[in-house]
């Protein structure tokens, strides 16, 4: 059963994102900065879950709030905790819960790629550029591909990375 998560990174002025969060339980939106790698960071949080890491994490900035996620992997399900803090460099006690479920693996890191992917669909690697201020996260994106199209065909031929969610449309 999947919960219908769906992530939308939307560029909003330069150097600022909204990332919208839904699934059948709530919809909360998050506000990003490029002060800090906050996509390349987010991305790597869910690779390295996917490599087998417990616990990871990634912290978008919106000057001066910030908004953490962290990522609880036991087996094949993960729990999202988004907390929302005053400032970034707060401890996690000091944050207001705003979102919490469980994902299998493969639905968060399907609905990561599939945001990604869409980003730049809409905007063009150059255009998010100029619109962001930094590059594309292509590294990221494809490390986090890879790794769950391993994950997903660890014995067999596997599809071309950039496909590798065009069929769940």
């Amino acid at each position: 059963m999947t919960t219908g998560l769906r992530l939308v990174w939307r560029l909003d002025g330069h150097g600022w994102a909204d990332c919208t969060v839904t699934d059948r339980q709530a919809v909360i939106v998050l506000t990003a900065s490029y002060i800090t790698s906050a996509p390349e960071e987010f991305l790597t949080s869910l690779a390295r879950l996917i490599a087998g890491a417990t616990e990871t994490r990634a912290q978008f900035e919106a000057e001066p709030t910030a908004y953490r996620w962290i990522f609880y992997r036991e087996d094949g399900r993960v729990w999202v905790r988004i907390l929302e803090l005053r400032d970034g460099r707060d401890h996690d006690n000091n944050g207001a819960e705003i979102w919490s479920s469980q994902y299998a693996i493969d639905e968060l890191a399907r609905a990561a790629i599939r945001c990604f992917d869409d980003v730049a669909r809409t905007y063009g690697e150059s255009g998010y550029r100029g619109k962001w201020g930094e590059h594309f996260p292509r590294t990221e994106l494809e490390a986090l591909r890879q790794l769950w199209n391993d994950r997903r065909h660890p014995h067999g031929a596997q599809p071309d990375p950039r496909q590798a969610c065009e069929g769940d449309r």
